[in-house]
């Protein structure tokens, strides 16, 4: 299945932050609203709870005791006044002592029994809700003491009215402070949206800047230029670039390495071939003479293709190539199985051949280019090694400290390498003047191959003298594998 960049499901930066910092603050004005909207209940039940509680008042001053009858002396014009007000209508009833009705309203709802006295006025009053004539009102319930000569008790004065005007006073605190979060939200959206647009400018720019450049430009970006949590990616980003610096600058060096090297052999294969061609013509019965010249052209050949191999070789230990993946290879097979591959040209130049291991021993690393290392190295001590001389590979361990280290060593009994000219040899196609005189049509290329494939796996390579100051020891050491 293929993976979906990560960016099409990110989307943009600006609206993740518009949305991020918008959206709660909606929720937050939701909260506020609904918090505002009960406290507005609150605040218009107190005030008209107030007058409520005054005109109950009013009315149970005129609740008196005539002849021994509880009578309530309602002028018309108070009466009117608590019948109906500019914002609702306002309704009572007066209860005698003994239960009986008195004056009023009688169908008014009576009071509940779980309501409790009200704590916030010093009075017998309770307040408590119910529907009259199919409306919501809001009663006051106040017992006032009666008494005289006759008889004693407390009456029960009930003024209620209906819920219009609290409703308004609620709406109106209502949409008068929605109104002003509503304008606080739109000034905040405008202002965030200004804020976004100047904080992610920078970004905006990299992103033109990088836009812009051309594709051969690979220099570096200036992070003081962003913000401080944006300066790794930039930092990143140039260390990717140099990356990719070095591997172009290593293709164009191949591209040249290998156009200089191979054009010299393919001119040479070229002459040889016009030469065959004409000795063809001139004696075409002579075999001899033919037979040379075609052993030359596959000598050529052979150079060739051996320079054109480890030139390949060359560029996929520069680029860190990891065929076949990382792991834990044993050094011991690897260098086993060269040794008895490359037993064949040994053998040829009468070369004692001898590999010795301590046990199997484990690296992490690439087992292509491995083999690549160990052949070059086994390949190279076998070219410069004289008739009836010796080549020992072997494979062990080396404790450097608290740190074990794996150990690949090819000694052998050639003409070596002058101290002067150990660090030279790792350059691509540099030769002793020892090797030339050994090998005259070697290529250069086998220590710096060595020297790659060694890099790569964080091995270190030594040059050092044979055994007896003779010849040559090369010594690979790399870190033991982290786990079997």
């Amino acid at each position: 299945m293929m993976r979906q960049p990560a960016a099409a499901g990110l989307g943009s930066l600006r609206s993740q932050l518009m949305r991020w910092l918008l959206v709660p603050l909606l929720i937050l004005v939701a909260l506020d609203a609904v918090s505002v909207y009960y406290n507005a209940l609150e605040v218009a039940d107190i005030a008209y709870d107030r007058s409520l509680l005054a005109s109950t008042r009013a009315l149970a001053e005129r609740v008196s005791i005539v002849n021994g009858q509880v009578v309530a002396d309602v002028p018309y014009v108070a009466l009117d006044s608590f019948e109906t007000d500019t914002l609702g209508r306002i309704y009572y009833k007066v209860t005698g002592v003994k239960g009986e009705f008195v004056s009023g309203y009688d169908d008014l709802p009576p009071l509940p029994a779980n309501v409790k006295r009200s704590e916030a006025y010093p009075a017998l009053v309770r307040f408590y809700q119910a529907d009259y004539h199919d409306q919501p009102v809001r009663i006051a319930a106040l017992y006032q003491p009666l008494y005289d000569d006759t008889m004693r008790g407390i009456a029960l004065i009930q003024v209620g009215e209906t819920m219009d005007a609290r409703r308004g006073m609620t709406r109106k605190i209502l949409f008068d402070t929605m109104w002003r979060q509503g304008v606080l939200v739109t000034v905040a959206a405008l202002l965030v949206w200004f804020a976004v647009r100047f904080v992610l400018r920078p970004l905006m720019q990299l992103r033109s800047d990088v836009e812009s450049r051309a594709p051969t430009d690979l220099s570096d970006f200036d992070p003081a230029r962003v913000h401080k949590e944006v300066r790794p990616l930039v930092l990143a980003m140039n260390g990717y670039m140099e990356r990719l610096q070095t591997l172009i600058t290593g293709q164009r060096r191949f591209i040249a390495d290998a156009s200089h090297q191979l054009r010299t052999p393919l001119t040479v294969l070229k002459t040889q071939a016009e030469l065959a061609l004409r000795e063809f013509d001139r004696t075409p019965n002579d075999p001899r003479a033919l037979r040379e010249l075609v052993e030359s052209i596959a000598g050529t050949t052979d150079s060739t293709v051996h320079l054109a191999n480890r030139l390949l070789t060359l560029a996929r230990a520069e680029h860190g190539a990891v065929e076949g993946g990382i792991g834990p290879v044993s050094l011991t097979d690897a260098a086993r199985q060269v040794a008895l591959e490359l037993a064949q040209n040994a053998v040829a130049k009468h070369i004692d051949l001898s590999f010795d291991a301590a046990g199997d021993v484990l690296i992490d690393g690439s087992p292509l280019l491995l083999r690549e290392l160990v052949v070059n190295l086994l390949d190279n001590a076998i070219r410069y090694t004289p008739a009836h001389g010796r080549i020992a590979v072997r494979v062990g361990h080396q404790q450097i400290a608290a740190d074990s280290h794996a150990v690949l060593e090819v000694e052998d009994t050639g003409a070596g390498i002058p101290a002067s000219d150990r660090e030279r040899v790792f350059a691509p196609f540099y030769r002793a003047p020892s090797a030339q005189l050994a090998n005259p049509h070697g290529a250069g290329l086998g220590m710096s191959i060595v020297r790659d494939i060694a890099s790569a796996h964080g091995a270190e390579i030594i040059l050092a003298d044979g055994a007896n100051d003779a010849g040559l020891l090369v010594k690979v050491r790399f870190p033991a594998a982290k786990q079997a």
